[in-house]
């Protein structure tokens, strides 16, 4: 059987910088009570991981007063302006893991809703980054859409200057298709592709590769939206795609008749974990 691995699998730069932060502030800070605003990463395995080794999660919308004063850590996602403000004024010391392309995200949203434009996002609304990024949005004018129909349907003031920006993680064929969609409308529409880098060579090497096996492998969290849309993508050139969040996910007779496999995983997948899949299918 032909194992072929994906070199783009696991943790990508924003998620291994906001793991290491972890760490360091575990390391660094003995005295003082680590907390991550929100699950730092969508991974269960990493999350309990540092849970054992005393970090806590300081609930999203919570009052952080409530809390005993220590070290938040923001997670790779980001959160809205306000809940930093909110924390900082609470007495908490702040460690911002937020992704870099996500805080350029941010500062763009910040900047041309300052100067009156409309912000229009493409991203999934109930998502952390979604969120995070309204809550840098100045004042109410802007829109989140992530399907064909929404964008068909979606209308704006003729007037209105609109800038594009997409969630990190999107489908990178669906943000080029929705885009046609929106600027066949007419609009002053400034479209700015967001998607990271690691994410667009994730997505076209999984598509490659699921279209060259006969069992596809996608391993993540069950709620990692980037890892949603790597299964997604390997779906539609591979029947035989399953989303598994480790070893214990599958069993081995899925592998029967089969000569090629392949595995792939999200942004927030740890390396070894990928190992332990990759020995399961060696069987």
């Amino acid at each position: 059987m032909k194992i072929t691995v994906a070199k783009s699998a696991g943790f990508c730069f924003g998620v291994q910088r906001a793991v290491d932060l972890v760490t360091n502030a575990i390391e660094t800070y003995q005295d003082k009570t680590i907390y991550t605003y929100g699950p730092i990463i969508h991974n269960e395995t990493v999350v309990e991981d540092l849970k054992k080794k005393g970090v806590v999660i300081m609930e999203e919308g919570d009052d952080p007063s409530k809390y005993k004063k220590g070290i938040v850590i923001i997670r790779s996602h980001g959160v809205a302006k306000k809940v930093l403000e909110t924390i900082r004024d609470s007495g908490h010391e702040i460690i911002d893991a937020t992704c870099p392309f996500v805080s350029k995200i941010h500062r763009l949203a910040d900047e041309h809703s300052g100067n009156g434009e409309r912000i229009l996002l493409l991203g999934d609304k109930d998502h952390p980054e979604i969120r995070g990024i309204i809550g840098w949005i100045n004042g109410n004018r802007y829109d989140v859409i992530k399907t064909r129909e929404e964008a068909e349907k979606y209308t704006a003031d003729s007037t209105d200057k609109i800038l594009l920006l997409s969630q990190t993680t999107f489908n990178l064929h669906k943000f080029e298709e929705l885009v046609e969609i929106l600027t066949q409308k007419g609009y002053d529409i400034n479209a700015l592709n967001t998607i990271c880098n690691a994410t667009e060579e994730r997505q076209k090497e999984a598509a490659r590769i699921a279209g060259e096996v006969d069992v596809m492998f996608v391993i993540g969290g069950r709620n990692s939206s980037n890892s949603q849309k790597l299964y997604e993508i390997c779906k539609q050139s591979c029947s035989g795609t399953y989303f598994i969040q480790t070893k214990d996910d599958f069993d081995l007779s899925v592998l029967q008749p089969v000569h090629n496999v392949g595995i792939t995983a999200g942004a927030s997948t740890p390396v070894n974990i990928i190992e332990e899949v990759t020995k399961k299918c060696q069987r």
